[in-house]
Parts: C-alpha cells; structure tokens; sequence
C-alpha cells in the first residue's frame, strides 16, 4: 500500500520509480507523443479535417506499431537526456552572453551576429545529440566517430562554407549594369 508523504517515507523518486516500473516512461510516453504528432499532421491534411475517426486510428497503429521492436523507446530514453542536457549548455551559454553583452535591439547588426552564433551553437549541440544518441542504441556502432568522425567535419565545414557564402551574395548589390532595363 502506498503511503504518501514524508511520514509514510514515500517520496517523489519513489513515486518516479512506480511509474517506470510499470512501463509508464518507456512505453505510454513514447506512445502518446508519437500518437497526437501524427494525429496533428493528420488534422492538418485536408482529406482527415473533418474526418477525425480515421485520424485517430492511423495515429493509434502508428503509435502502437512504433513501440513494436523496441527501437523508438530505446533511442527515446537515449535522445531526451542527451536533449536535457545540450539544452542546458545552450541555457548556461545564453546566461552568460547576457550577463557580458550589452543590450542589443533586434535590427541592430551585432544583434543578428549573436543570433547566428547562437542558432550555429544550437546546430552543433543537435549533431552533438544526434549522433551521441544514435550511438546510444547502436544505430551507429561506438567506433562510428573515430572512422567518420573528420569526415563528418570536413562536411560540416563544408556545409558552413556555402551557407556563408549563399548568405554573403545576399548581402551584394546586385543591380544590373545601366542601359538593362
């Protein structure tokens, strides 16, 4: 019998463990988060607006045929502390770049540099996460980083190149020569 409480020596880590014990983390979360996903892209699709009982069937034999094989709770209870976790470094960074930077206004032109360090600090801390969790539940083998791992760089360099670039060429002037329209 439960006793809840200080007195009775129950606690919340208690309460916690009776939820996982029970399948509760590892199977009904993962289950209801992949249930109203889909349920939602499918109340967006115009053949399922007004037809809410197929919607809800489809999105209930995905969610059920998901946890089928073990893989999308194994790589869930990888990925979200992973998630916890960058989020927390992301915080901690924007903790700090506002304790030291002063306050810039949205059209400011430092303010758009900040933006982009930030957004690129949160794309390294997604293929951190990424690939952290997929070698968590062996998607990619613990000897992935050490043969892929420059190659991956090179290509993540790579890709931050024509970004830069495409982003550059914005900024050009590119009227026309005069006597063309």
């Amino acid at each position: 019998m439960l006793q809840w409480g200080a007195w009775g020596g129950f606690g919340f880590a208690d309460f916690l463990n009776q939820l996982e014990s029970v399948g509760f983390f590892r199977y009904l979360l993962p289950f209801l988060l992949i249930f109203a996903v889909v349920y939602a892209i499918l109340g967006e699709i115009p053949t399922f607006e007004k037809k809410k009982g197929p919607a809800v069937i489809i999105a209930l034999a995905l969610g059920l045929l998901s946890l089928q094989f073990d893989y999308v709770p194994a790589f869930f209870q990888a990925i979200f502390p992973n998630f916890g976790i960058g989020l927390s470094i992301l915080l901690v960074a924007l903790i700090l770049a506002g304790a030291f930077i002063a306050s810039i206004g949205d059209n400011d032109e430092r303010g758009k540099t900040y933006r982009w360090i930030f957004f690129g600090l949160g794309g390294l801390i997604f293929l951190i996460v990424t690939i952290s969790s997929l070698s968590d539940v062996s998607f990619i083998g613990s000897n992935w980083w050490s043969m892929y791992g420059g190659l991956a760089i090179v290509l993540v360099i790579i890709g931050g190149v024509i970004v830069a670039v495409i982003l550059g060429s914005r900024g050009e002037n590119n009227n026309p020569p005069a006597g063309h329209g």
